[in-house]
């Protein structure tokens, strides 16, 4: 492990591990994330060890932080991040990241392919990004994915579990969530490309003076188009293209592991190292495909294609010292449904064990 970090492992639902060096020891640390926080939730958090979430909300939600409870305005503002912040801090926790997808409300469609409303539009994201960063919220991950996440249908893998599917041919490809984007929209690449370094010049010294820092998430499924609007994100140099737009530690990446294993002609370990050496990697979901687009299915954590351990070797090489979390995995037989998050308890869990000791399998061997 490299002395400027430490591997930090999130779990969406179950334990997870931070290991540091103390007195010439290693320590741990647990994360987990969460979809709404509640008193199971955080109490089930402390008990497993967990010491910091990460959370899906802001901006634009209209709940509070992390609940299922409208907040009644235009936004949520300063006061209501501090207080859940609090609330997490008064288990002992502490507020590690957000995650969410404004681009794809049609309020914010403007953002994504311009309009007369843009500027106007960015600054309601801007004010409620701020109040995230003063109220000591360190990373907000996003996606720009106007039309969605997309797939083709289910699949079973190991014992009749159920996981979902892409393929480029297929008849019955369908958007995972609604998409209502109006026709006047411009959906062109160049278009996009051009309102993305827009947004990206704009909000990125905000977010600095914030104290906050900002990632993309990659397109899922990584194609050039789906339903006539162009996805940008899909490639390792679009990517390159990205963060070069400014160079700055809140101009960032939301490292879909999984995602970007699907890149159809890339090396997931090249893009691992590229990206974690240029300390642009904020957290990574750490999960596994079948194969690259044009046709793959997700797999348990230990069944695709990637070698996982190769990869979390190549993290470390990198000096990477940011948070692991399992994502997308595996419908078991009558498992027991989260309340914080999707998916089972049982999947979840399966897939942080494996984290773990995939982490310390990694780190160990390389301090002895």
């Amino acid at each position: 492990m490299h002395s400027e970090g430490a591997f930090i492992v999130v779990a969406c639902t179950g334990i997870a591990i931070e290991p540091k060096r103390t007195n010439g020891a290693y320590r741990s640390e647990k994360r987990m994330a969460i979809r709404i926080a509640t008193d199971e939730v955080l109490e089930t958090s402390v008990q497993l060890g967990v010491k910091n979430i990460i959370y899906y909300g802001g901006p634009d939600p209209p709940m509070l932080p992390d609940t299922d409870q409208p907040h009644g305005k235009a936004r949520n503002e300063y006061e209501d991040f501090v207080a859940f912040r609090e609330r997490v801090e008064s288990y002992g926790l502490t507020v590690a990241a957000c995650e969410g997808g404004f681009v794809a409300d049609p309020r914010f469609h403007e953002v994504a392919f311009g309009g007369p409303n843009r500027d106007e539009r960015i600054e309601e994201l801007a004010a409620e990004i701020t109040d995230m960063g003063r109220a000591g919220i360190p990373i907000l991950g996003y996606h720009w994915m106007p039309a969605s996440v997309w797939r083709s249908g289910q699949v079973k893998i190991r014992g009749g579990s159920d996981v979902t599917a892409w393929d480029n041919d297929s008849d019955e490809q369908t958007p995972i969530g609604p998409i209502n984007i109006q026709e006047h929209y411009d959906t062109s690449k160049e278009n996009m490309w051009e309102c993305l370094e827009y947004w990206i010049k704009f909000i990125t010294p905000i977010a600095e003076a914030a104290g906050i820092r900002l990632g993309i998430h990659p397109d899922d499924p990584p194609v050039p188009e789906l339903m006539g609007v162009s996805r940008l994100l899909g490639s390792f140099d679009a990517y390159k293209r990205l963060i070069s737009i400014v160079d700055s530690p809140s101009n960032a990446i939301e490292f879909c592991q999984g995602t970007f294993s699907e890149m159809p002609g890339e090396d997931i370990y090249e893009m691992i190292k590229h990206f974690a050496e240029h300390k642009k990697v904020l957290y990574v979901h750490f999960r596994n495909v079948s194969a690259r687009v044009p046709k793959f299915n997700e797999e348990f954590i230990n069944t695709g294609y990637v070698d996982m351990k190769r990869a979390m070797e190549t993290y470390n090489a990198a000096g990477y010292d940011g948070a692991f979390m399992d994502d997308h995995c595996p419908l078991l037989v009558n498992d027991a449904e989260f309340p914080g998050n999707w998916s089972g308890y049982r999947s979840r869990i399966f897939a942080q064990g494996y984290i773990q000791a995939m982490l310390e399998a990694v780190t160990v061997s390389d301090h002895g």
